[in-house]
């Protein structure tokens, strides 16, 4: 890989070997995911509703960004990355440190659409084993999500209203 490296980056920061082992725990998961549920005779839906897919969507997005930049969840990001500046409404923004797999936890971890496809990926299991008990955690972070666009909302009009 140290060759394949050195062609795709010639100053050496991309960690390909942390990304293809992130990328392997992924599928892992998955696969042993859809292990245990077979086992466990887990029905998978004949369909996903476009409002169940909404609703992913919304939790996705919002624990993604809880996780990727929250203040309140820096402690996970720590090990792995360096507090680079303030963002706006109380995010933060992070940058990854260190090399090889803690970069590229690093990397995963600041990054809230990269922490989507995982956030996604657990809420699809967790879907397809517990519909119910998911739609009711996804409506939870949905409405966080509603309320973040109306505080948005809020302040860009008290901005007009003020400017």
């Amino acid at each position: 890989m140290t060759t394949d490296a050195a062609r795709y980056d010639d100053r050496g920061e991309v960690p390909l070997g942390g990304y293809a082992a992130l990328a392997s725990v992924f599928a892992a998961g998955a696969g042993t995911f859809a292990l245990l549920a077979r086992r466990r005779g887990v029905r998978l839906p004949h369909e996903v509703p476009p409002w169940d897919v909404a609703l992913l969507g919304a939790a996705t997005y919002k624990t993604s960004r809880l996780l990727a930049k929250d203040k309140i969840t820096s402690f996970v990001r720590a090990p792995f990355t360096r507090r680079a500046d303030e963002g706006e409404a109380s995010e933060v923004m992070d940058e990854p440190r260190g090399s090889g797999f803690r970069r590229a936890v690093g990397d995963l971890v600041s990054c809230p659409f990269c922490v989507a496809a995982w956030t996604a990926g657990a809420l699809v299991c967790s879907y397809a084993a517990a519909p119910r008990l998911t739609r009711l955690v996804c409506g939870g972070f949905g409405a966080l999500t509603v309320a973040d666009w109306l505080q948005y909302a809020w302040t860009a009009t008290q901005e007009t209203v003020e400017g």
